[in-house]
């Protein structure tokens, strides 16, 4: 860890909120997290749900995508059945965020410097004459 000089928050877990991570996995599709409530000591907390998280890739010509998404579920049969639902739906959702991503990248403007402009011949004031390049 660093030194007492170092303005970085202290890492500190909170142990009211700590949960077991099982993995489950077809081996073909993707994979879902079963989140497990656990009280400090480790054993299963009742009064707080279990969540399961789906995970997968999806293939896109810039790469493996990768995939995370939470499945509203009350069993791992249930988290499996809505499965590809929420695959899906978190596909879509990243694709429009890229969508988003790539309109503000194409719509900022990029405006050069006075200096810039000025070695290029363009932010010299015009001289009152007909000029030719």
């Amino acid at each position: 860890m660093a030194g007492p000089t170092s303005n970085a928050p202290e890492p500190k877990m909170d142990v009211q909120d700590l949960y077991r991570e099982d993995t489950y996995s077809d081996r073909k599709v993707g994979t879902i997290r079963v989140m497990t409530p656990v009280k400090p000591d480790g054993a299963t907390d009742p009064t707080r749900a279990t969540l399961y998280v789906g995970q997968a890739q999806i293939m896109t010509p810039a790469g493996v995508l990768p995939l995370s998404f939470e499945i509203e579920a009350k069993t791992l049969a249930e988290a499996c059945s809505g499965f590809a639902e929420g695959a899906r739906v978190a596909f879509e959702e990243t694709m429009k965020e890229l969508q988003e991503m790539r309109r503000q990248q194409a719509s900022s403007i990029v405006i050069p410097d006075a200096g810039a402009a000025a070695a290029l011949g363009q932010g010299a004031p015009p001289r009152g004459k007909i000029q030719f390049p």
